[in-house]
C-alpha cells in the first residue's frame, strides 16, 4: 500500500502544520469554574491536548488572556501554562480579542488563513473573534468539544451563530488526526499517540498503529 505524493501542505483545502495557527484565548480559572455546558474536566482535558498538539506539529501559536495586568483576572489555568510553557500571553481588555491591535497584529503575523480558535466562553470571547476573522476572510475552524458556554444553550447558540457565519466545526481527535494525516510521517506519531493516551482516545488507535509495524 502506497500514500499518494504529499500535497502542497501550505494549500491544502484540510489543515496542516503548515497552514494553519492555534488560537487560544482565556482559559483562566473564574472562566473555567463557570463553565455549564460540558464536564470541567474534560474541558482542561481537551484544551490540554489541543494545546499539546499545536506545540507538537509546531503551530503558531496566539496566546490571549484577559484583565491579569489590570489585577481583575488571572492567569490561565496552571495545566494550559505547563502545556503552553514558553508561549507568551497577549493580555487585553476587550471581551472581543480582535478588537486588540497587539492580538490581531500577532494573527496577522503568522500569515496564516486557516485559524484554528479556542476560547471561553463560546458566546462572547470565541465568537466575536470568529466572526470578525471571518469577516476578513480567515477560515476559522472551532474546536468545539474543547470550548465551552455558561450553560448549554449558551454555547450551542453561539456555535450555530458561527456556523451559519461559515466557520467550521471540528473535534479534538479530529484536529490531531488532521494534522498527522499519515503514519508514514514518523517524526510526529509518538507525540500523537501520547494526545490519544492523554486524552483517552486510544481506542482503535493502538490497533491500528501495530499494524503499520
Amino acid at each position: 500500500m502506497t500514500s499518494e505524493a504529499i500535497r502542497d501542505p501550505r494549500k491544502d483545502h484540510l489543515l496542516t502544520p503548515q497552514n494553519a495557527a492555534f488560537i487560544i484565548i482565556d482559559y483562566q480559572p473564574v472562566q473555567v469554574n463557570s463553565i455549564a455546558s460540558m464536564d470541567r474536566q474534560l474541558l482542561i482535558n481537551n484544551i490540554v491536548g489541543s494545546s499539546k498538539a499545536a506545540v507538537a506539529y509546531d503551530l503558531p501559536i496566539i496566546h490571549s488572556t484577559v484583565n491579569v495586568k489590570t489585577g481583575l483576572n488571572k492567569p490561565p489555568i496552571p495545566q494550559v501554562q505547563k502545556a503552553l510553557k514558553g508561549i507568551p500571553t497577549i493580555d487585553r481588555t476587550t471581551i472581543n480579542s480582535w478588537e486588540d491591535i497587539e492580538f490581531r497584529q500577532a494573527v496577522e503575523a503568522t500569515g496564516r488563513k486557516k485559524l484554528i480558535m479556542t476560547a471561553l466562553w463560546t458566546e462572547a470571547c470565541l465568537t466575536f473573534p470568529a466572526l470578525d476573522a471571518l469577516a476578513e476572510g480567515y477560515e476559522v475552524y472551532v474546536v468545539a468539544d474543547a470550548v465551552g458556554g455558561t450553560s448549554v444553550a449558551a454555547h450551542e447558540a453561539a456555535l450555530r451563530r458561527i456556523e451559519q457565519a461559515g466557520g467550521k466545526m471540528i473535534s479534538v481527535p479530529q484536529l490531531f488526526c488532521e494534522l498527522q494525516r499519515d503514519w508514514a510521517r514518523k517524526d510526529t506519531v509518538p507525540a500523537f499517540m501520547n494526545l490519544f493516551i492523554e486524552t483517552g482516545g486510544t481506542a482503535g488507535i493502538q490497533f491500528s498503529y501495530d499494524r503499520t509495524e
